[in-house]
């Protein structure tokens, strides 16, 4: 039975009522479950649901519990879906465009496709791989957005977009050797999906959010996006506001528009320190929080900003640092056993030690708890001790 074929049997009542009952199944009990299972069902259909049902605990992180018991996935589908947070997001600045109508080329399992018909806009979703495309259709016929939502199993590049107010690309990002870092080599690369893009009254596209900033095409909108603080992706942007540099923090979704400063002056470490979060990291804003904060950086390649003065942002994490020493291990047990730190929350930028080794190091007993950064203040490695505000 091939892959097409044993998916299709999921499709069934009987495969549907076997998702059913392996909902909320304990993987510890797999084994035991499958040989109760196989009595009453074909051997082929339970190990095609009990995948299933892994699969679709997995998704339960990007696509929440409601919606990832009604899909179905793939294993490539799960790891590269865009989360719903974000294609929600998304799809809102495609509606505040006035899109009605997207093209969505490399459809994938239909993430994208999804918060984008339910914002009310019309999509045609493609993929080449005949197994993703099948999977799309049933999530989409899972979720009743059939009527808004064609998928069509073909070549990206062949497709014409024409009769659409907008283009969305999400290229392939890994091979068969995992992750790929070469922009090019993306599948469509990414030179096409400009191309298309340009020809398109909006379009935008999803890139990995380590994507050098000398790529960005003059004409377009780059934001970065993180969320829950960690950085999902990258997006072009095309027909909005070229040349503008973005940072987006999800769920509050709370904006971040490069003014274009210059490099924050480097000054001594004050009272607060000020970690930016990732995506104004990669969208090279720390600047802006900078100015923000009334601060300046504590070393020139380091993204930590010192200021005398606490302010409240939501694009960087406020520390009141407390004590400041040069690298020193031994320096640093002494004073969390004089303290009586218990809990040790490590972070570093410009240190080669890891925090889980740093932690077994330190032997931590205590009440209390501290935040120690392992870092770099004007080329000297130094440890900055202190507490979230």
């Amino acid at each position: 039975m091939n892959d097409l074929d044993s998916f299709a049997t999921l499709l069934t009542d009987e495969g549907a009522r076997l998702l059913a009952e392996l909902r909320d199944h304990d993987a510890a009990d797999e084994l035991a479950l499958a040989t109760r299972l196989r009595r009453d069902h074909p051997a082929e259909l339970v190990s095609a649901a009990l995948g299933q049902a892994r699969l679709r605990q997995r998704a339960v992180a990007k696509f929440g519990a409601d919606d990832a018991a009604r899909m179905y996935f793939t294993p490539n589908g799960v790891e590269q879906a865009t989360r719903t947070t974000v294609a929600r997001h998304r799809a809102r600045r495609f509606a505040e465009l006035g899109v009605g109508s997207v093209a969505d080329l490399c459809c994938g399992i239909g993430g994208d496709a999804i918060a984008l018909a339910r914002a009310g806009i019309r999509v045609l979703a493609v993929d080449r791989d005949p197994l993703t495309c099948a999977v799309a259709r049933a999530n989409i016929d899972a979720l009743g957005l059939g009527e808004l939502i064609e998928v069509r199993c073909g070549d990206v590049t062949a497709v014409d977009t024409g009769g659409y107010d907008a283009v969305f690309v999400d290229p392939a990002r890994r091979g068969g050797r995992g992750r790929i870092f070469d922009p090019e080599a993306y599948s469509p690369p990414l030179s096409w999906a400009i191309g298309a893009a340009r020809g398109a009254p909006h379009a935008a596209l999803k890139i990995a959010p380590g994507v050098p900033h000398e790529l960005v095409p003059e004409e377009a909108e780059a934001e970065w996006i993180s969320d829950g603080g960690e950085v999902k992706e990258a997006v072009f942007w095309f027909g909005t506001a070229p040349g503008t540099v973005r940072a987006t923090l999800l769920p509050a979704g709370d904006g971040l528009v490069g003014a274009g400063l210059p490099d924050p002056a480097v000054r001594p470490v004050g009272r607060y320190l000020y970690e930016p979060g990732g995506a104004v990291v990669r969208a090279h804003l720390v600047a802006d929080v900078a100015e923000a904060v009334d601060g300046g950086l504590i070393d020139p390649m380091i993204a930590y900003v010192t200021s005398d003065t606490l302010h409240e942002t939501p694009f960087a994490t406020a520390y009141e640092i407390s004590d400041q020493l040069p690298f020193n291990l031994k320096r640093l047990k002494a004073l969390l056993r004089e303290r009586e730190v218990g809990v040790l929350t490590v972070k570093k930028r410009g240190s080669p030690m890891e925090p889980e080794e740093l932690r077994r190091r330190m032997k931590l007993k205590g009440p209390h708890s501290a935040t120690v950064f392992l870092t770099r203040v004007e080329n000297a490695p130094t440890m900055l001790l202190g507490n979230p505000v």
